[in-house]
């Protein structure tokens, strides 16, 4: 069973809310995604021992498999295609933690083409195409989304820091959960 990129989607959504029990309806619904997208997406982790599951409907990430496979197989599996200058959402070092550690110029961040962004600059292609939407309401998973971008579209720098700051987010995550 191949892992497809809303996986990693729904995997984040759920890291970046320890904690919170989620019906797939609801991740589906913040995700823009059908309830049996999300569950699928959940079998398809389980099967790639990203998730774990602890009965009917409980499940959660394996976070140091997640972290592995977010800073050292991400970047190979789903590249990120950088594109014309568009309006969009901030992304990769456009964004909290990792903007305050790169200096760019006004228009040198990335971000996903979206019609509600407010900022300038490179196109990125998104990790999925609903990843902009989700992140506008949840600023906790668009900075994830971020950092991962920084892994998969960044210069050996800005995923180096990238790489540091993910980790360091999804292993607070699991010990706040």
């Amino acid at each position: 069973m191949e892992l497809k990129p809303q996986d990693l989607l729904v995997l984040l959504k759920v890291a970046a809310h320890p904690g919170q029990r989620w019906t797939y309806a609801a991740l589906g619904e913040a995700l823009t995604l059908s309830a049996s997208e999300v569950h699928a997406c959940v079998r398809r982790a389980v099967a790639a021992g990203l998730v774990v599951t602890r009965g009917r409907g409980d499940w959660a990430p394996v976070r140091p498999a997640l972290i592995e496979f977010a800073v050292h197989g991400v970047r190979y599996v789903w590249p990120a295609q950088l594109g014309p200058v568009k309006r969009g959402v901030p992304t990769s070092f456009g964004v909290e933690p990792l903007a305050a550690k790169i200096s760019a110029g006004g228009d040198e961040a990335p971000v996903w083409a979206h019609p509600a962004g407010k900022a300038k600059g490179p196109s990125l292609s998104p990790l999925y195409h609903s990843a902009p939407q989700a992140a506008l309401v949840d600023p906790a998973l668009h900075r994830l989304l971020a950092l991962q971008d920084a892994i998969r579209a960044g210069r050996a720098r800005e995923r180096s820091l990238a790489t540091d700051l993910l980790t360091k987010e999804l292993e607070n995550m699991d010990a706040a959960g």
